[in-house]
Parts: structure tokens; C-alpha cells; sequence
């Protein structure tokens, strides 16, 4: 069916609050909030595929050292799978004295009796508990009036004290959301907030949090900001209250949400690592931290291995990072005009050590967050005939991963710089080939077996390392995992792909690999081979051979 002509018989925009002495439009942010990751319950309950737990916990440390110090783990009483992942959490004692990790339930006693069960033994931990309040749900949900859901909120809050009170040994901060406040009557709130508070009590030496969904993000960004800044007049022992906020994205402005309601006086953000989460998502905590740093505010948090924490995230997710996301793209620190790249070689040239960063088209150095800036000399079918992708793939049938195309764009602008020429396609080829596919010291493949028995592979390599011959010998549940652990160094193994040249009886398997040495940046290995086990095994010692010549190249120029 067609758009309506008249949106306005179908639609409403939600009303905005009478507030004409608001003061968030002159202030300035000058300090990190406090962060709470949700990835682990809000964003792994809306995967397709939910994270297992050894996931759950490679995550749990991803975020631990990051920085995160407030981690919601679960909703345990939600499922057995979520109960049993706070339990390994606290009885194998992966949580750091200085994290405290965040439970979540309904306001219904099995349910807050059950997540109370699901802490026991915990030095400290947060409990949070919700119910929605907004007219909707009332009406259509739920079939609540007002003072129906007001009791529902102070009932619940009175179990947590009971439930509290029978684990004294655990440090408790209470938490709670009345869901779906952005689409709700603020003042409402307010009063379902101030009942709960009754209950609770706080001091300014054991505050409760109170957090201020945007369970559906319903208005622009500067009414959430009016609504959390009259909260924050109104609500009782102000000084004892943590305000949060929990922005999804719903209309695309979760960020800017968050940093209005920060403006407006909140002290705390919900949200995951790239706005993972339901429908749109949550509120981006990369983007959210950075854009403080690029203001000159310290985040809080650390991310100076970028690469290292949206690979852990991904594979976790399994869901990619978007190239165009801010900071964390591959295509963010890439500049495909020529202008750009002239304008940015321009600032580079000027710099001064002790500057303040002022680089055209690059709002962050990318050192900062473990990057490099790498300009990409015509690598798309954009820029016409020349594009080196696009001559690669047309004329070879290679199909280089997006930050390969990153990477090697530099060993053709060094090769265009040295000559002062444009390059064929032929001479394209013969730089890549060159650079990766006989980058065979010191470590020469001559020939390996491979034997696999109930799911692992047994891999053993004869290489000539600087041309004396060796045999390495390795298992693992692949090729490549038994070849790295054959391996005399660390190799972390950052991405790999694959993909066929040719068909038929002659075609080939193309393999690439982004792998990391310890210490160093990463870099990619390609092998080519009729074999695709072979032609994997190819492209990690390229990787490797590359990696290891990188280094000697830094420590000699040191």
C-alpha cells in the first residue's frame, strides 16, 4: 500500500512538556557519565542465535577490560541458561572487585525471589527491576489504571528490600526502570518514582538507581532531554538518586538522546558496544565514549585496541560492524577523493608534536584508538578504469577483504610515488604477488599432512625457516588452529576469507588472512592454491613472514 497523503489520520506526534526555563541547551558536558553495558542481556536477547555461555563470558571480560564497571549479565530468572551464567560468573570468580554486575526482573515476587537466589555469594551486585507506565501499555497491555500500576511498582519494591534483607553478606544497590517512561506522562513517573523511593529510602551513601527508558524511542531527542531534566526537579531525595538513562534507536537518535539527557542532568548511560539491542538497538556505548574523547574528556573507558574489542563483538554477535560506523568502521579513516586525501596529506604535513588535533575529515587520530590513518588510492569501481580493487577482481578474479584494500592501497601509492606513474593491471598483480603471495621468509612452506579424527586436526608443516629445514607439529579444531598452535610466536588470527578464482577442473581458492603478532598492528597473508586448505595455510605464513619483516623494518628505523 502507498504512503498516506495525510500522515497526520494515522500518526500523532507525543506531546511535549511545557518547560520553557529549561537549562540543558547551555551546558556543557565535562565529565564521563557512569557506563553500564547491557550487551549481555539486552543485546544477546534480541540475536537471532543468543551467545552460549562461553560467549557470554568472553564478552563479560571484553567489557571488564574495557572499563565497563557496572555489566548487566542476565535476566535470570528469565531462563535457566541466564541463572546458571550468574552462577558461573559469581562461584568461579570472574568478576573484578571493582565491577558490579546487574540483574534484571519483572516486578513479580517468583520472579525477584528466583534472581535473588541467582546472586547469592556475590560481594555486590545491582538488582533491576521494571514495569511499564506508559498510557499504551496500561490500556493495552496490561489493563492497569494508574494506581494499579503505581501498586505493582511499590509491591515489588518491597520484595526487594525482604529479599535483600536474607543475603546481608551482598552489597545490593536497587534499580528501577518505569518502562517505557519516554512515551509516558512525565509527571506520572515521577510519582510511581517518588513511591518506589518511599520503599527504599536512599541516603547519599546507599543510592538507588532510577533508570529513564527510551524503551521505544518515540520523539526527537530534545524532548527526552525536557522530560529527564523536569524529572530531575521533581523527583524526591535528588541526592540520593542515581539518574540513568536508556536510549534506543528507534528514530535514529539514541546518541544524540543520551547526550541531551546527560545535559539535562542524568548521571548514568545504558547501552552496548556498537548499538547491538532490540529492533534499531541501544544507545552506541563506542560512539557515545569517543565523542567525549574528541571533546577533550577522558571516557573512562579504553579504546586504544579497537580492532581487538569489534572483533570479539562481532564474532560474539555474529553480526558484523557496520563499515561506515563511527570511529570503528573500516572505511572511517579512508579517504577515497583525492581532494580529501590531499587535504588530509596538507594537516599531517603541517602538525606539529603538541598540537591540538585539527586534520582535515579526521575528527579522531586514529592512533588513538589503535588505527592507522591509510589513504585508499582508487580502490573502488567509482574511480573508474584505475581502481585497484576493481582491476584486481575484473582482471584476476581476486576479491580483496575491505581492510586488505586498505592495506595494499599503500604498497601502490608507494610504487606510484617512487615512479611518478599510473600503474596497469598487470603491475598490479605483480605488486601483490610480490608483496603477499612471495612473502616466504623466513618461513617457506614445502609441504604439510593433515589428518583429522572426531573433530580435531592434526597438522604437521615442513617449512625451511631461513632455508633450514624444519617440521612443526600442531592440533586444533581446524587447519589453521592447528597450524598457530604448531607455531613458535603468538599469532592471533583477526579475520579470514575465502573465495574461488575460476571454475570448473582449473579454478583456484584465494585466501586471506588478517593476523596479529604480538605488540604489533595487524596485517594480511593470501595464499592461492587449488587447494583451499593449502592455500590458507599459504596466506598465514605470508601473514607471518609480512608481520615479522614489519617489525625488523620498525626496529631498525628506531
Amino acid at each position: 500500500m502507498p504512503m498516506l497523503s495525510n500522515p497526520a489520520s494515522k500518526y500523532r506526534a507525543y506531546p511535549v512538556l511545557d518547560l520553557p526555563d529549561r537549562t540543558w541547551p547551555s551546558k556543557t558536558l565535562t565529565q564521563a557519565p557512569l557506563w553500564c553495558s547491557s550487551d549481555l542481556r539486552d543485546g544477546n536477547q534480541s540475536l537471532i542465535e543468543p551467545m552460549s555461555p562461553e560467549k557470554k563470558l568472553r564478552f563479560f571480560k571484553t567489557l571488564v577490560d574495557v572499563g565497563v564497571k557496572e555489566i548487566e549479565v542476565a535476566f535470570p530468572s528469565a531462563s535457566q541458561t541466564d541463572f546458571d551464567f550468574v552462577r558461573l560468573l559469581i562461584e568461579d570468580g570472574h568478576i573484578p572487585e571493582d565491577t558490579t554486575i546487574q540483574v534484571l526482573t519483572q516486578a513479580r515476587e517468583d520472579l525477584i525471589a528466583r534472581t535473588f537466589e541467582s546472586l547469592k555469594g556475590a560481594p555486590k551486585a545491582i538488582v533491576h527491576m521494571y514495569n511499564a507506565v506508559s498510557p499504551a501499555f496500561r490500556r493495552i497491555v496490561f489493563n492497569q489504571d494508574k494506581d494499579g500500576v503505581k501498586a505493582i511498582a511499590v509491591h515489588a519494591a518491597e520484595l526487594f528490600k525482604k529479599y535483600a534483607a536474607q543475603q546481608p553478606e551482598t552489597q545490593w544497590t536497587f534499580q528501577y526502570s518505569p518502562e517505557t517512561f519516554s512515551a509516558a506522562e512525565t509527571p506520572f513517573a515521577v510519582e510511581v518514582c517518588n513511591a518506589v523511593l518511599e520503599v527504599w529510602q536512599p541516603t547519599p551513601d546507599n543510592k538507588v538507581i532510577l533508570n529513564l527508558p527510551a524503551t521505544v524511542e518515540v520523539a526527537m531527542p530534545n524532548v527526552y532531554a525536557d522530560q529527564i531534566e523536569w524529572f530531575g526537579r521533581h523527583i524526591n531525595h535528588r541526592d540520593s538518586v542515581i539518574i540513568s538513562l536508556h536510549t534506543h534507536n528507534d528514530r535514529g537518535t539514541g546518541v544524540a538522546a543520551s547526550e541531551l539527557g546527560l545535559l539535562a542532568g542524568a548521571d548514568r548511560v545504558e547501552g552496548c558496544l556498537f548499538g547491538n539491542g532490540e529492533r534499531t538497538g541501544n544507545v552506541d556505548l563506542v560512539t557515545l565514549a569517543l565523542n567525549l574523547y574528541t571533546h577533550g574528556i577522558h571516557p573512562q573507558l579504553d579504546f586504544s585496541d579497537i580492532d581487538a574489542v569489534r572483533k570479539v563483538v562481532e564474532e560474539c554477535n555474529q553480526i558484523p560492524v557496520h563499515p561506515r560506523h563511527p570511529y570503528a568502521g573500516d572505511l572511517v579513516h579512508t579517504a577515497f577523493s583525492g581532494s580529501h586525501q590531499d587535504a588530509i596529506r596538507k594537516g599531517f604535513a603541517q602538525r606539529q608534536a603538541g598540537d591540538i588535533w585539527e586534520i582535515p575529515y579526521l575528527p579522531i587520530d586514529p592512533a588513538d584508538i589503535g588505527r592507522d590513518y591509510e589513504a585508499v588510492i582508487r580502490v573502488n569501481s567509482q574511480s573508474g578504469k584505475g581502481g585497484v580493487s576493481y582491476l584486481l577482481e575484473q582482471e584476476y578474479g581476486m576479491q580483496l577483504p575491505r581492510r586488505m584494500q586498505i592495506e595494499f592501497s599503500q604498497v601502490i601509492k608507494a610504487e606510484t610515488d617512487r615512479s611518478g606513474l599510473e600503474v596497469t593491471a598487470t603491475q598490479i598483480y605483480g605488486l601483490l604477488d610480490r608483496e603477499y603471495l612471495q612473502a616466504n621468509t623466513p618461513y617457506a612452506l614445502q609441504k604439510h599432512r593433515l589428518q583429522e579424527e572426531d573433530g580435531t586436526c592434526t597438522l604437521s608443516t615442513d617449512v625451511a625457516v631461513d632455508g633450514v629445514l624444519q617440521t612443526l607439529e600442531g592440533s586444533g579444531s581446524g587447519p589453521l588452529k592447528a597450524l598457530v598452535a604448531s607455531l613458535p610466536m603468538a599469532v592471533e588470527i583477526m579475520d579470514y576469507t575465502e573465495h574461488a578464482i575460476g571454475s570448473g577442473s582449473d579454478a583456484q581458492a584465494a585466501a586471506y588472512i588478517e593476523l596479529r603478532l604480538p605488540g604489533q598492528r595487524p596485517v594480511f597473508g593470501v595464499g592461492v592454491h587449488s587447494n583451499i586448505t593449502t592455500a590458507s595455510i599459504h596466506a598465514l605464513f605470508s601473514g607471518i613472514n609480512r608481520a615479522l619483516a614489519s617489525a625488523q623494518a620498525a626496529q631498525q628505523s628506531a
